[in-house]
């Protein structure tokens, strides 16, 4: 069973990959740092390839979620921060296809933003989230 229920008004465009809303009620919360693409060692995985990042970042964030004692399905919301907004957009379906191999089809309230450059200089993509669960 998901903790949130997504939120999406008629009046607004129909979302695509996101909710505009998640109510979440009660249970334990779960506060997500930033999820970038490393190995256990470190190292970036898939150097100057978003999509292999997201990958990474995703495993990463699923490795953490199972460590606190949380699905995926549990998050509520998510924010996707990355150093080139067109290069996501242009990759969307392939990142569609990785997303929905970890979620399925629950879209959680998501924010992408794009920035100059994040702390680790070879990094793409950061993920960081919040999940509410029983």
């Amino acid at each position: 069973m998901m903790m949130g229920e997504p939120i999406n008004p008629q009046s607004l465009p129909a979302p695509r990959g996101y909710s505009y809303a998640i109510r979440a009620e009660g249970g334990r919360m779960v506060h997500f740092g930033g999820h970038i693409a490393v190995d256990s060692l470190g190292q970036i995985v898939g150097a100057n390839e978003l999509v292999k990042q997201f990958e990474q970042a995703l495993k990463n964030l699923s490795l953490t979620a199972a460590e606190a004692s949380v699905k995926l399905t549990d998050i509520v919301k998510m924010t996707l921060y990355v150093t080139d907004a067109e290069a996501y957009r242009s990759n969307s379906k392939e990142i569609g296809v990785i997303y929905r191999r970890h979620f399925g089809e629950y879209y959680p309230a998501m924010t992408l933003v794009e920035i100059s450059r994040l702390w680790d200089p070879d990094a793409m993509i950061e993920i960081e989230a919040v999940a509410v669960a029983d």
